[in-house]
């Protein structure tokens, strides 16, 4: 079976537009939550997002292009140009029906659905025309495919947050079998609006300030938006043309809860790092990291805890871990593939990420948390999880090149 080497990173988030912003605020520490600034905001109890500032989509790409694109989608599009760059791969290289497109969200055009309703209701009679191509949530998939010339396979995955960690192993699977020889794969994510807030705070799950996974005190999560995205490649062939690999995809997990549409499960968590495990043919002693998905929310942190300990043992109390949320915010669809670009970060540079906003101790969720800052750590692998709404578990596995 061939294995999967990834060998271009993309990203947009809170932290600044690319991988490099990404990864400095992530390894340090440095939260990019921030006060809410939004239209039609000013009922919402929520202050704090962590949003994308200055982004300006023409200075990416033409005009045109981006009037046709949800906020998601210009996301998406600016994070697969930096992938692809990266790369090395030209343009006739990545174009053609060996390559597959494949961008998940757990929402879609949110901004282009909030606004046209609001129009809506307000007595407005003409929205805009181009409504329906840009808030479904394949837009992102489709304008990449064109963009780049995409004829394999071109779809999304829409499994709430863990949507884009969804997408990446389904890419990496159909590497595996033959199917293509690559894929621009990840997560975009865009709904911090007015609408999408509301409802959010409806559920009693956001933080009036930060995010503190697995903290005494924690008090939700902080909702925030941006975009990942990974050139995957068949690692013969991307060897073969001397590319750089900067990690091994090496194992793709995924599970079912089959319990509750909110409340989560430790036995579907621990099932889907476990799977990841075995797909990787690791033993749980080779991870040296994980990168948490790690929420902020009181159920969720001692649930992800739990099932820890459950796939690792008595060893949990050794093995590093943290979250991104308190320097990114949950970023739902997106999470997954910014959080995995992260991991490759950490990987490479062989230290593990700064755990912030920590204020105590919590019982329920005995980890070993890196609070006082970056750790300079030797590892081989690392995994990364993601949990989302309906009970559906997605977890990944990178190990470092050989």
């Amino acid at each position: 079976m061939r294995k999967v080497a990834i060998t271009g990173m993309g990203a947009i988030s809170a932290a600044g537009i690319g991988v490099d912003a990404l990864w400095l605020a992530a390894r340090d520490g440095v939260s990019a939550v921030g006060p809410l600034d939004i239209t039609r905001g000013q009922s919402l109890r929520v202050r704090v997002a962590a949003s994308v500032k200055d982004f300006d989509p023409a200075s990416h790409a033409p005009a045109d292009v981006m009037r046709r694109c949800d906020r998601f989608t210009q996301f998406a599009h600016v994070a697969a140009a930096e992938a692809i760059a990266q790369s090395g791969l030209g343009a006739d290289e990545i174009a053609g029906p060996r390559t597959a497109a494949i961008i998940g969200t757990g929402i879609g055009g949110m901004n282009t659905l909030d606004d046209g309703c609001f129009d809506f209701y307000s007595g407005v009679k003409r929205v805009d025309p181009l409504s329906v191509p840009k808030l479904i949530p394949s837009a992102a998939t489709s304008h990449i495919s064109i963009t780049h010339r995409i004829t394999g396979p071109c779809f999304s995955v829409t499994s709430a947050c863990s949507s884009a960690s969804q997408s990446i192993g389904i890419a990496a699977m159909l590497i595996r079998s033959g199917a293509i020889d690559r894929a621009v794969v990840g997560g975009s994510e865009a709904c911090i609006t007015a609408a999408t807030l509301r409802a959010w705070e409806m559920m009693r799950v956001l933080s009036p300030d930060v995010c503190r996974p697995f903290s005494a005190g924690r008090t939700g999560i902080v909702i925030g938006e941006g975009a990942g995205v990974f050139v995957l490649e068949a690692e013969d062939l991307a060897l073969a043309r001397g590319a750089k690999v900067l990690a091994r995809l090496a194992g793709y997990g995924t599970t079912s809860d089959a319990r509750d549409i909110i409340q989560p499960d430790v036995d579907g968590a621990a099932n889907a790092m476990s799977a990841a495990l075995a797909d990787a043919g690791l033993a749980p002693a080779a991870i040296g990291y994980v990168n948490a998905h790690g929420t902020g929310t009181v159920l969720n942190d001692i649930n992800e805890a739990a099932a820890l300990r459950q796939v690792f043992g008595e060893g949990v109390g050794e093995l590093p871990v943290s979250s991104s949320k308190p320097v990114i915010g949950h970023t739902l669809g997106a999470a997954g593939a910014l959080e995995l670009a992260i991991t490759v970060r950490a990987l490479e540079a062989q230290v593990v990420p700064a755990h912030i906003n920590f204020k105590a101790p919590d019982a329920k969720c005995p980890l070993n948390l890196p609070t006082a800052g970056p750790q300079a750590h030797r590892f081989e692998a690392a995994l990364s999880n993601s949990f989302a709404f309906g009970g559906i578990n997605a977890a990944l596995i990178v190990s470092r090149p050989e």
